[in-house]
This record gives C-alpha cells, sequence and structure tokens, in this order.
C-alpha cells in the first residue's frame, strides 16, 4: 500500500474512531461537515460573483483574499496543536517510515478532511470569477493547486519547527499572544475605515499592490494573465513550493531527533495568597484560591480572558471612531465587555475534567455545590469587576461622554451577575469536556464541538434577553436605572446558582461524564 493511501486511510479512521458509540460526537461531527459544506458552497458563490464586478477590483479582492488563505493556514495549525496528533511529528516519531515517506503521509493527513476540501472548494471559485481565456482556465487549475500546496507545506513547515517549543507552556503563552494581535491586526482596516482615513476602494488596490508579488497575488494574477506571464508565476510558485517542503523535510529530521523540552523539571513554590487573609479558611476560599492560580497559569484561562478584553477594545475603539457616537455607546460596550468576560464561565467544570470527581466527593449537599460555584464566581469577579470599570472610562472618554461612564459601569457589572448566573445553569445542563492536552485555543474535546457551540449560543441569547430590563432604559437616557444594575445582577447570580446547584447535584454522575470525555 502506498504511503499516501495509508495515511489517508488512518485519517479516515481517526475521525470515523470518533464517532462511535457516542451520539454527542455524530452530531458533532454532522455539525461541522454541515458548517464545512456551507462555507464551502457559499465561499464559492461569492467567489464566482466576482465575474460581475469590475476587473479591476474583482483582481484585488482575490489577491487579498489569497493572502488571507494563506495567513490563515500559517495561524490555525497552530492554534490546533495538541489536538491533532498529526500535527506533531513527535506523535509519529516510532513510525518505521524515512524522514521523506513520513513528509508525503503527513502531507496526505493535512489536506485529507472536511475543512481543507472546503478550502479547495473556496479557493476553485476564485477561478470561476477571474478567468476570461482559455489559457486562463488551464493556468487557473494549475494556480489553485499550487496556492493550496503551498498553504499546506507554509502551514506544516511551520508546526513542525514550533513543536517543541509548543510543547511547553511558555511556548503555548508565546502563542497565545501572537495569536491576539494577529485577531488585532486583521481589524485595523475596519479601524481605518471607520475613521474615515481614505476610500475603501482605494485602500483594497493599493493593499492588492503591496500583496501583488507575494506567492499567492501571483496564483491570482496568473489565473487573470492567462499567458506567459502567467505560466512564469505558477512555475515561481511551484518552485517555491518545493523548496519549502525541503527545508519542512530537515525541520522534521530535526524534530524527530531533538529531545522533548516539555519534559524538563520545573522548580515550585510555595506561596500563600491574599485570598487567606481577606476570606476564612474553608471550601469558598480554597475554590477562590485554586480558580485564580487557573486564570494566572493555564494558558486556556489567559486566553479566553485576553480575548475577551481584545474584542472589547477592538469595539470601543472602531464605534466609537465613528463621526457620531450613540448617546448610549459606554453602557452598550460596557455590557458587551461584561458579556464577553462572562462567556468564560459558560462551561464552569470543563477545564476540571476528569480532576472534578475530588470536588464532586466533597459536595454532599446542593449547598457544597452551590459555594463550589460561588467561590468560582467570586474569583471571576475580583478580576472582571476592575476591568469592566476601566472599559466604561475608556470608552465613555473616546465617545466624548464623561457623563455616561458611571451608569456604564454599573450597567456592566449587572450584566457580569447576570452572565455569572446564566453560566452557572449551562455549566451544569451542557456540561462538555475542554481538552487537557497542549493547545490553549481548544474550545471542546472531538465531537463535543456542536455541544459547546450551543452552550455559547444558548448563554448569549439568555445573558442579553435577561440583562434588557436595565440596558434599554439606559440606552433611552434613564440613566437612574443604574443604580439597580448591580443589585439586579446579583440577585440573577444567586438565583441561577442555587438553580445550577440544585439541576447539577442531582446529575453528578452525568456531569462527570460530560467533563471527562477523551481527547
Amino acid at each position: 500500500m502506498s504511503t499516501v493511501a495509508l495515511f489517508a486511510q488512518l485519517k479516515l479512521r481517526l475521525l470515523a474512531g470518533n464517532l462511535r458509540g457516542d451520539l454527542q460526537r455524530k452530531l458533532g461531527f454532522i455539525f461541522t461537515l454541515v458548517a464545512a459544506a456551507g462555507l464551502a458552497a457559499l465561499g464559492f458563490f461569492l467567489m464566482s460573483l466576482l465575474r460581475l464586478v469590475p476587473a479591476d477590483i474583482a483582481a484585488s479582492l482575490v489577491t487579498v483574499a489569497f493572502s488571507a488563505f494563506l495567513v490563515g493556514w500559517m495561524v490555525v495549525p497552530l492554534l490546533a496543536f495538541g489536538l491533532d496528533d498529526t500535527l506533531d511529528p513527535a506523535k509519529l516519531s516510532l513510525f518505521p517510515l524515512r524522514t521523506r515517506r513520513l513528509a508525503i503521509g503527513l502531507f496526505t493527513a493535512s489536506v485529507t478532511g472536511v475543512w481543507p476540501a472546503a478550502m479547495l472548494v473556496v479557493t476553485f471559485g476564485a477561478l470561476v470569477g477571474l478567468a476570461s481565456s482559455a489559457g486562463g482556465w488551464l493556468l487557473g487549475v494549475l494556480a489553485v493547486l499550487v496556492q493550496f500546496a503551498l498553504c499546506v507545506v507554509t502551514s506544516r513547515l511551520i508546526t513542525t519547527s514550533l513543536s517543541s517549543a509548543l510543547r511547553t507552556r511558555r511556548g503555548r503563552d508565546v502563542l497565545a499572544v501572537a495569536a491576539l494581535l494577529v485577531v488585532l491586526l486583521a481589524q485595523l482596516p475596519n479601524l481605518v475605515m471607520n475613521s474615515g482615513f481614505g476610500d475603501p476602494t482605494a485602500m483594497l488596490h493599493q493593499m492588492a499592490a503591496v500583496l501583488r508579488w507575494t506567492p499567492p497575488g501571483m496564483m491570482a494574477h496568473a489565473v487573470i494573465d492567462g499567458g506567459l506571464v502567467g505560466l512564469a508565476e505558477v512555475v515561481l510558485g511551484a518552485l517555491l513550493v518545493v523548496v519549502l517542503a525541503w527545508l519542512w523535510i530537515k525541520a522534521l529530521s530535526r524534530a524527530l531527533v531533538t529531545p522533548d523540552v516539555s519534559t524538563q523539571a520545573a522548580s515550585v513554590r510555595r506561596e500563600s495568597g491574599l485570598i487567606d487573609r481577606f476570606l476564612p479558611d474553608g471550601p469558598l476560599a480554597a475554590v477562590v484560591t485554586k480558580e485564580l492560580k487557573y486564570i494566572r497559569r493555564d494558558p486556556r484561562y489567559r486566553v479566553g480572558w485576553f480575548s475577551s478584553v481584545l474584542v472589547t477594545v477592538v469595539l470601543s475603539f472602531s464605534l466609537t471612531r465613528t463621526a457620531e457616537a450613540a448617546a448610549g455607546m459606554p453602557v452598550t460596550l460596557a455590557c458587551a465587555g461584561a458579556l464577553m468576560i462572562a462567556l468564560q464561565s459558560i462551561n464552569a467544570f470543563g477545564i476540571d475534567g476528569r480532576s472534578l470527581w475530588m470536588n464532586a466527593v466533597t459536595f454532599g449537599s446542593e449547598r457544597g455545590l452551590a459555594t463550589d460555584l460561588a467561590g468560582r464566581h467570586l474569583a471571576n469577579a475580583l478580576i472582571a469587576v476592575p476591568l469592566i470599570a476601566m472599559i466604561a472610562v475608556a470608552t465613555g472618554l473616546l465617545a466624548g461622554q464623561p457623563a455616561a461612564i458611571l451608569p456604564g459601569m454599573l450597567a456592566g457589572w449587572g450584566a457580569l451577575g447576570v452572565g455569572l448566573g446564566v453560566g452557572s445553569v449551562t455549566s451544569v445542563v451542557l456540561p462538555y469536556t475542554v481538552p487537557e492536552r497542549m493547545n490553549a485555543f481548544s474550545g471542546a474535546a472531538p465531537g463535543q464541538g456542536g455541544l459547546a457551540f450551543a452552550s455559547a449560543m444558548g448563554a448569549t441569547v439568555g445573558i442579553a434577553l435577561l440583562a434588557l430590563p436595565f440596558v434599554l432604559p439606559l440606552v433611552f437616557g434613564l440613566l437612574w436605572v443604574c443604580v439597580l444594575a448591580p443589585f439586579y445582577g446579583l440577585l440573577a447570580e444567586v438565583l441561577g446558582r442555587r438553580l445550577a446547584a440544585r439541576i447539577g447535584f442531582a446529575r453528578t454522575p452525568e456531569l462527570l461524564l460530560a467533563v471527562s470525555k477523551p481527547t
């Protein structure tokens, strides 16, 4: 059996093995399949519509799109490192294969799946939107295949070169910061356009002109040209893929014989926290101390918090830089920041995983579970309350509405309480496993992606609906309502926590099973 067929079968069997005997995994796979198919159809359709727009705009759009595809292939696999065993060469080091054959197999595994197929379909849509001659169609097929191979090989080169560092906690922290910076940079065009700094069409052409002689830009131009220049660009792109493949094989050879730095011993410190000075010794103080240490040490927590703050900052800067910011903008943005922060608590027990049983045996009653949730919420509030205050101050000053700072702050605190209450309920009704493996951006265990999506959407809708009684009056100028918002949020948190304790204690075995799925 050839290496290509062997690794393709292995990848398909891995996908099929995740579906056996588990309804949630099957539903998650079906959801992923439908989402990928829908994205492929929508992307192909939008790309093909470029034939209806002026040729210069279509060329610029495809140039920027091809470059964005390459950047996506460079970044997204890093976020999935630790979830997909085929991305880590150390997982395959015992295979009796030479490095070249192993590289061929890893390339095959990379292109086997619904998402690579969806991306290839979207890329072929550019061929329909740009090709205008027989040469364009012929060269277009080659250009699309070279573009796809360039994305895959570049992605493999980066993940293989960084595989050793990504196994360490420090490496995952650096990746988290880098990924957040990428997200921030992706918002720069939107921020610039909202600030009125230039014409969007002119900006598009300028961006495309900068990317014209990059490999993705040459592939896009080859589809349009369809002549000797386009052929030369495709050949140059293919040669670049060969060079990158050679570098990848060299990196793979080195990674297979390099010791794993994540197994090196680390120092252990004993320290006493500030919580011990303010809370009496007991279950509540223990949970608060544990959660604060998790937030400080676990990359998954840090990424969630940094992402929440970053999204809120981008929204604040973007919306308050418009020509005329709405009167209730600080209130809306403070509540949006509270919503983003509260979404970190919608699966409170997921990161605990199998270790949750040690807490479960000490619950003993609904009150014990309610105390555990209260400790988690208190730890969350110790960080979230100052952050929301800073968001309210920043948005009020940026929007030129200092009088709305205090109402925004109080409304944000109220929305945080509502979010914590809703998060308590979703944590016991829709729990799911957060992978323990080496990835700070992991959302759920294989097969539970649909469950995680349902939990996030349900929590978002629930928080938005329950916060409307005090958000709407504030947006329309009834500022006295802000005094009631924190008390309303505290009431929602207490009621949600008690309801979650009643539901969760009755289904503790199911809760433990849901957060202990193999990853």
